[in-house]
This record gives structure tokens, sequence and C-alpha cells, in this order.
């Protein structure tokens, strides 16, 4: 019995050492657990405020045939008991912009940035069927300007390089870098599908191949891009020319299908080469259709229409009696394939074959068959 009130009046002491700031470990265990236990309850009511809070932001449920007998019904939520909820993963965007088939020789309707190689090899036969080979070459840059337009729409500076090879199958051939072109798109976007594009561009009369006492060669290289580019980009190969390039386009882009018209003018004025080039002005006139449609979501098939016609023309084409160098009528037909190389760029290459389809192109002799590589990559 002694023991047990020794014992008493020990822990007594031991406990009053404790509350008057002892260094017992009871007593600084218990202090450390009071502390605890006052940020604990603290976090519970902050808690339970901001679950209220939530709950009462809830629209109310619609009351089921017990509350409407006066008897309030209650389905527990999670919410409502207090437990945390992950929030659903937001919705696939609805604005995704529709599939675009990239026209061939026709311009964008859309302001890119880009960088595209395009590469045509066109073969062709003189009147004694021997053949002889044009590859032409293009590198083209545009840059969508921030600030001018949403997505795909706005303005789009562009300058493009071309060169030159001809094989002929008899005389002299040879390489050329022909005329620079720079210029720039607005692209604009319309309910329903519709885009337009607006073009206004400039070439450089700087190309091989010019002046009064051109390299026989080269000039005959220059002058076979003509009909090698079918016709549509003949500004590039008139080395003697400055010429201004007013276009327009209008296009429908919906459900994977893409139906584009485009026409364009060009203002040709000699600035050199008088001695051999009896014009000092030309006009030509180009226009186009192409319709593409995703088979799949990488992989679009088109085909484009395309006619050139001279309006003031050249003499050597004023004076020929057949009346078919005038104007020329194309078409071209091929696959694009469409990958994703990051979060915003794409290489959509192609591979179309063209072919004339009147005369002088489709004629016996030159008898043109036209392969095209295009690879454009996008940002």
């Amino acid at each position: 019995m002694k023991s047990v009130e020794r014992l008493k009046k020990h822990s007594d002491f031991r406990w009053a050492e404790g509350l008057s700031g002892g260094r017992y470990r009871f007593a600084g265990t218990f202090g450390h657990l009071g502390i605890a236990s006052v940020l604990f309850g603290a976090l519970t009511l902050t808690w339970s405020f901001t679950a209220r809070a939530a709950e009462d932001s809830t629209p109310a449920p619609a009351a089921s045939s017990e509350g409407a007998s006066g008897l309030a019904s209650f389905s527990p939520t999670p919410t409502s008991l207090g437990l945390l909820t992950k929030e659903p993963a937001p919705s696939p965007s609805t604005n995704t912009p529709a599939p675009y088939s990239l026209p061939w020789q026709l311009r964008p309707i859309v302001a890119p940035t880009v960088i595209r190689s395009d590469t045509s090899i066109a073969a062709y036969e003189n009147a004694a069927s021997t053949g002889g080979t044009t590859i032409v070459t293009s590198v083209l840059a545009a840059y969508k300007i921030p600030g001018t337009g949403g997505p795909s729409v706005g303005l789009s500076p562009v300058a493009r390089l071309t060169m030159i090879n001809d094989s002929p199958p008899a005389g002299n051939g040879g390489l050329a870098v022909v005329n620079p072109l720079v210029g720039a798109g607005y692209a604009m976007k319309f309910g329903g599908g519709f885009r337009a594009n607006f073009f206004l561009g400039v070439t450089l009369p700087v190309g091989m191949g010019g002046g009064d006492a051109p390299d026989p060669g080269v000039a005959n290289s220059r002058s076979k891009g003509v009909l090698a580019r079918s016709a549509m980009d003949n500004a590039l190969f008139a080395v003697n020319d400055l010429t201004v390039i007013p276009g327009v386009g209008i296009a429908y882009v919906a459900h994977g299908l893409t139906v584009q018209a485009e026409a364009t003018l060009l203002q040709l004025t000699r600035v050199r080469g008088d001695k051999v080039q009896q014009e000092a002005s030309k006009t030509n006139f180009t226009s186009g259709i192409h319709v593409g449609y995703f088979v799949a979501s990488l992989v679009s098939l088109s085909a484009e229409l395309r006619y050139q016609r001279w309006i003031n023309a050249p003499f050597v084409v004023e004076k020929d009696t057949t009346d078919t160098l005038v104007d020329n009528l194309t078409v071209g037909v091929g696959p694009r394939f469409h990958f994703k190389l990051g979060d915003s760029m794409w290489i959509r290459p192609g591979i179309a074959y063209s072919r004339g389809l009147d005369k002088p192109m489709a004629a016996a002799a030159p008898n043109y068959h036209i392969l095209q590589i295009d690879v454009p990559v996008l940002f």
C-alpha cells in the first residue's frame, strides 16, 4: 500500500514538473499532440466549409416521386459525402479545322508557314520521236505573320526560287536559275466551309538565259520550263520581263472534301533583251480547278484541271497559223500523304501525273508526260 502511494506521489510530482515546463518526454509528447489536434481541427473546419460551398453551388436534383409527396429525397454523391473527386477530362475540341487538300500547281487557299520542294520531270519527243527530258525544281518558303488572323488565315509573304535543267533530243541543253518570285497572299475564312485568298506577286528579271546575247543552251533550257510546268508558271521563265501577278482563289473545304478555283493575271514588261525579244509587254491569264478528297486520315486523292491563255500574246504566238500556241489545257491527278511530325508540324508529300489535253502539249511532238514530286513541310 505504501509502495502504491509512493508511486502515485512520484507520478504526481513528475506530472507537475511536466506542466511547469520540465523536460520529460510524456509532457513534451502530449504538448505536440495538442498542437497537432488544433491544426487538424482547423483543417477539418476549413474542409467542411469548402465542401458545403461546393454543395450549395451544385444544382439541386429533380424531385422524385417521394420528394413530390413532401419527403426530401437524398442520393448520396461523392461531393455530398465530402469526398474529393477528379474533374472529368475536357471533351475534344469541336473547332478542329477540316482537312485541306493541297493543290498541285494552284496556290494554297490558306495562309501557311511552309517550306516546299516541288520538282517536275517532263518527258517529251521531237518530230523524229527522239526523247528529251526537262527537270524543273522549285524551293518555296512562306511565313504566316502572327496577329494577322486566326489559324490558317491572315497574311503570308512568300518567296520562290526555281532551277531548270534540260537534256534535249539534239542540240545544246543546260542548267539555268530563272526569275525569283516574291509576293504575299491574304487568306480569309467564311462560314459554311468557304474560304478565299488574294495574292499579289512579282518576278524579278534576273534569271539566266536572258539579255541581248544569251547562251543558246541556257536559253533553250529556260524556254522548255514553260511546258514542263503546264504553262502555269511562265513568268518564272520570262527572264527579260518584270511581271506583276495579281490573283484570287476561292474554295469550299469541309467533310474531307476540297473544291478550289483560281484565276491569275500576269502582266509582263520587258526590261532587257530588246534585241532578241521584240514585244515590249505581254499579258497572260491562268486558271484552274482543284478537287481533292481524304479517303483516309493520312491519304487524300485529288485531280486538277488547268487552263492558260495569252491575252496579249508574244509575236511568235500571234504569227502561228495553227492557232495551237495561244492556250494550253492540262490535267493532273495523284495521291498526297499527310504525316504529323509534331504539335504543329506536318509533312504532306505527294506525287502527280500531268498530261496535256490539247495541242501543243498533247501533239505527237512534243507529246509531254510530266511527273510531279511535291514535298511541303508545314509549321
